[in-house]
C-alpha cells in the first residue's frame, strides 16, 4: 500500500500553535467566572420588603435544586453580626425548591442583608444578596466580598484544568479509535503510542487536580484549602465529587485498555487473532469511554433543566463524537508529522470516520442548542447565546478545513489507479508508487529499517578507514545531514501530501480553540436560566449597577394659593442602591429662593412592591431641605413624589420616576 511521508514540525507549526494559543489566552481572558445555572426566583421576605415585625424565618425559592451547607444563609443585621440561627430549613414541595434559615428572636428594626452562596445542580457555584428592613429602613454597615463565586485564581485554575480534562479525553478516546478502526499499524508506532498515553496522563492529572480544587471553587475561594481534608471529604460527598472519583476508577480501567492495545493488540500476527482481539478492545473501549464522558453529563449542564432523560445520552454521544474527530486529528497530526509513513487508505478511513462523528455533532448540537437557549432572543441577547454563535462559526470553519483535507485524500487515491490503468508511459517514480501501493505495510517498515541499518554500516565504514577521529567524524556527520536531506527532499516533492499535512494543521489549530470555547460554555449561564431570571426580575450575583452621576431632577409646582408657584429641585447623591443624601431646593419663578413652611417626600418601587418609604427632610435655610442616609434597597424604576405646602390651606404633590442603578 502506497504510504504517505511527512517531514517534521517546523515553523509553519510554531506559528500556527503559536496563533492558536494567543486566541485561546484572549478567549479565556475575556471568560468571565462561571455564572449561575440556577436562578433566585423569590424570597420571603422579598427583596428590599419593609415588615412591621421581625419574621422567624427567611425563606429563599430557586428555580432547580441546589445543594446547601450551613453557611449557605446568612442573615446580618445592620451592624454586619449574624441574626440567624445557622440551621438551614428545607422547605421543599414537589417541584417547589425553597430552603430558609431561621432567625434570631427579639431582633430589634433596621435593615438586615441576606447573603447567600451555594451550588447549582449543574455543578457551578452561585451566589448573591439583598436586604429587606424591619420597621423602617436604616443605615447598614454591611459589606460584601466584591469577588463573585468560582472567580480568582481558583476559578482560573479550576477553568484551566477542566479545558484540560476535555482536551485529554478527546486524545485518549479519539486517539485509540483512530488506531483501532483507522490504522492498524499505528498500534506499534512509539509517537502514535506517546500521544494517546499523554491524553491518559492530561486527564487523569486535570481530574485529580479539579478534585482538589471543588472545594475552594465552590466555597471560600482560598488556594489554601486545596490542603483541607474537611472540605476534600464534604466535595467526595457532593454529586461532583461522586462524578469525579468514578472518572478516576473508570480511568484505571483505561489504563488496561491502553496497556493491552499498544502491547498484546500490537504484537500479534495473525490476523484472526488480531481481529478477535480488535473486536474486544473496540467494544470495551465504547463502554469506557461512554462512561467517561458519563461522568460529565451526570453532573453538569445534561442532568438539570428540561428533559433531562433524553440530554443526558444526547451529550454523551456529542462527547464521543467530539473525541472521534478531535482526537483523532490530533493523532493523525502526529502520524503525519513524526513517522515515517501513513498509510493512503488509513487516512480515507479517518475522512469518514470524521463526517460521521461531524453527522454525529450536528443533530446532537442542534437538539443542545434548542434546550439550553430555547429562543432566538436569547441567541443574541445572552452570553451563552453569543458564545454559541461563536462555536458554531468555528464548526462551519473546520468543516470546511475538513473538506480540503479530503480534497487531499482524494487526490492521493486517485494517483494509484491512474498510474496502473496503462494510459500513460511510467516513470520511475511511478513504478516505485505503484510497487509501493502493492507492498505490505510491514515489509515497507522491514525496509525503511534495512535501508537505516545499511546506511548507518556506511559510516562506520568511513570512520575505520579515516585515521583522523575529528576528520571521521566530521565525514559521518555530513553523510547524515546528507541521508536526511535526500529524505526530505523526497518527502516533500508531492505536494499533494503537503497539502494533506497542511490542511491537517490548520484544522488541528483551529480545534484547540473550538475546544476553548466549548469549555467556557460548560461554565457560562445557559440562555433559557438568563431569560427565565429576567422575566422573574430577579439576579443572582453581583452588586448593583453604579450609575454615572447623582440623580437630579427639576419639577414645577403650583399649590393654587398666594406666592404657591415656583421650582423644586431635588439632588440624590450618589443615585444607587443603599445610602444616598437627598438635597431639596424651592425656588421662586424668578430663581430666588423660597421659604415653605413644610416639604415631605415619599419613595415608591412600585414593580417590587416597595414602598412608600417616607422622607422627612431638615430645612437648612431658605429654600434649602436635606435629609441624610436615605436607604434604596434596591434597583429599579422608582417614583419619588415631593409634597410642598405653601400655607396652612394650599399644598401640592408633584412626581417624576427615576431609574436607580
Amino acid at each position: 500500500m502506497t504510504t504517505t511521508t511527512a517531514p517534521r514540525l517546523g515553523t509553519a507549526l510554531a506559528r500556527l500553535l503559536v496563533l492558536a494559543a494567543a486566541l485561546l489566552g484572549t478567549l479565556l481572558a475575556g471568560a468571565a467566572p462561571a455564572s449561575a445555572h440556577a436562578a433566585l426566583t423569590g424570597s420571603d421576605p422579598k427583596d428590599g420588603a419593609v415588615v412591621a415585625a421581625a419574621p422567624e424565618e427567611v425563606g429563599l425559592t430557586f428555580s432547580e435544586q441546589v445543594a446547601m451547607s450551613p453557611d449557605s444563609i446568612r442573615v446580618l443585621d445592620p451592624s454586619g453580626r449574624r441574626a440567624d440561627t445557622g440551621e438551614i430549613i428545607n422547605m421543599c414541595s414537589g417541584a417547589l425548591v425553597k430552603y430558609g434559615v431561621a432567625l434570631r428572636a427579639g431582633l430589634p428594626d433596621g435593615t438586615y442583608t441576606v447573603a447567600w452562596q451555594t451550588v447549582s445542580a449543574d455543578s457551578h457555584p452561585i451566589a448573591g444578596a439583598f436586604t429587606f428592613s424591619i420597621g423602617a429602613p436604616s443605615a447598614t454597615s454591611v459589606s460584601l466580598p466584591d469577588q463573585a463565586p468560582g472567580g480568582g485564581i481558583v476559578g482560573a485554575l479550576y477553568g484551566i484544568a477542566r479545558y484540560l480534562s476535555y482536551a485529554g479525553f478527546a486524545v485518549l478516546v479519539g486517539g485509540g479509535a483512530f488506531v483501532l478502526l483507522c490504522w492498524p499499524r499505528g498500534a506499534g508506532v512509539r509517537p502514535v503510542q506517546q500521544t494517546v498515553v499523554r491524553g491518559w496522563l492530561t486527564l487523569t492529572g486535570a481530574t485529580l487536580v479539579m478534585l482538589l480544587l471543588r472545594g475552594p471553587y465552590t466555597g471560600s475561594g482560598k488556594l489554601a484549602d486545596v490542603f483541607d481534608l474537611g472540605v476534600l471529604q464534604t466535595v467526595l460527598q457532593t454529586k461532583t465529587g461522586a462524578a469525579l472519583t468514578s472518572r478516576l476508577l473508570l480511568l484505571g480501567a483505561a489504563a488496561l485498555f491502553v496497556a493491552v492495545l499498544f502491547g498484546a493488540y500490537a504484537r500479534r500476527t495473525d490476523p484472526k487473532e488480531r481481529k478477535d482481539l480488535a473486536f474486544g478492545l473496540g467494544l470495551g473501549g465504547t463502554v469506557v469511554a461512554a462512561g467517561i464522558a458519563g461522568t460529565w453529563a451526570l453532573a453538569e449542564h445534561a442532568s438539570t433543566g428540561i428533559q433531562p432523560g433524553i440530554a443526558m445520552p444526547v451529550d454523551i454521544l456529542h462527547l464521543l463524537a467530539v473525541a472521534a474527530w478531535l482526537g483523532g486529528l490530533t493523532t493523525l497530526l502526529v502520524a503525519l508529522y513524526r513517522t515515517p509513513s501513513v498509510e493512503r487508505a488509513a487516512v480515507e478511513r479517518f475522512s469518514r470516520v470524521a463526517f460521521a462523528s461531524v453527522t454525529v455533532l450536528v443533530a446532537t448540537g442542534l437538539y443542545q442548542s434548542w434546550r439550553q437557549v430555547g429562543s432566538w432572543s436569547a441567541l443574541t441577547d445572552t452570553r451563552y447565546g453569543q458564545l454559541l454563535l461563536v462555536k458554531i462559526g468555528l464548526m462551519a470553519v473546520l468543516v470546511g478545513i475538513a473538506w480540503t483535507s479530503r480534497r487531499w485524500t482524494l487526490r492521493l487515491t486517485e494517483r494509484t489507479p491512474r498510474a496502473a490503468s496503462g494510459t500513460a508511459p511510467e516513470t520511475g517514480a511511478e513504478k516505485g508508487a505503484e510497487k509501493g501501493a502493492q507492498a505490505d505495510p510491514e515489509a515497507e517498515a522491514a525496509e525503511e529499517e534495512l535501508e537505516e541499518q545499511a546506511l548507518q554500516e556506511t559510516l562506520e565504514e568511513v570512520i575505520a578507514e579515516e585515521t583522523d577521529p575529528e576528520r571521521a567524524a566530521q565525514l559521518a556527520r555530513q553523510r547524515t545531514v546528507m541521508a536526511a536531506a535526500r529524505r526530505k527532499k523526497d518527502r516533500d516533492a508531492d505536494p499533494e501530501r503537503t497539502g494533506l499535512r497542511r490542511s491537517v494543521l490548520t484544522e488541528a489549530a483551529v480545534a484547540v480553540v473550538l475546544l476553548a470555547v466549548t469549555t467556557v460554555l460548560t461554565s457560562t449561564e445557559p440562555g433559557r436560566t438568563e431569560e427565565e431570571a429576567a422575566r422573574t426580575g430577579t439576579t443572582t450575583a453581583g452588586p448593583a449597577a453604579v450609575p454615572d452621576r447623582p440623580v437630579d431632577i427639576r419639577l414645577p409646582f403650583d399649590t393654587g394659593g398666594v406666592d404657591g408657584k415656583g421650582v423644586v429641585q431635588l439632588t440624590l447623591d450618589p443615585g444607587r442602591t443603599g445610602a444616598n443624601a437627598l438635597h431639596l431646593y424651592v425656588e421662586r419663578p424668578n430663581g430666588k429662593p423660597l421659604d415653605v413652611p413644610e416639604l415631605k417626600v415619599n419613595l415608591t418601587l412600585e414593580e417590587k412592591g416597595v414602598g412608600p418609604l417616607p422622607v422627612a427632610p431638615d430645612r437648612i435655610q431658605t429654600g434649602h431641605w436635606s435629609a441624610s442616609g436615605v436607604q434604596l434597597p434596591l434597583p429599579g424604576e422608582w417614583r419619588i413624589q415631593i409634597t410642598v405646602r405653601t400655607s396652612e390651606i394650599d399644598q401640592t404633590t408633584v412626581e417624576k420616576n427615576v431609574r436607580i442603578g
